[in-house]
């Protein structure tokens, strides 16, 4: 168990999160979840300023699951459901050409 309950809210909360398959396989991202709603991510271990995102939405589906979606600065939207029970996450990513769906797993970094 990755963690035994979800937190009420993502907001303060750094994610590191890395898919298994898809475009972005093997890789990781830490997602900061600000307190004014907006979203700053990277690829973790990379050197440099994170990519702000103004608004995200996360969702609460019930104790342990989460939806959260966001347009990133490359006309990407992310929409990925985190399972805290289990620390699995699905994600789906689409743009106006292209649409993926990846598996992979998270953990909460603080």
């Amino acid at each position: 168990m990755v963690n035994p309950t979800a937190p009420e809210s993502l907001k303060g909360k750094t994610l590191r999160w890395s898919f298994t398959d898809g475009p972005t396989a093997g890789m990781t991202f830490e997602h900061s979840f600000n307190q004014d709603g907006s979203i700053a991510w990277r690829v973790a271990g990379k050197e440099g300023k994170p990519t702000r995102v103004d608004r995200c939405a996360a969702v609460k589906i019930d104790d342990a699951v989460f939806a959260v979606s966001y347009l990133g600065g490359s006309g990407y939207t992310l929409t990925v459901v985190l399972n805290f029970r289990n620390g699995e996450a699905i994600a789906f990513g689409s743009n106006d050409k292209e649409w993926t769906q990846q598996k992979g797993s998270f953990e909460v970094v603080d």
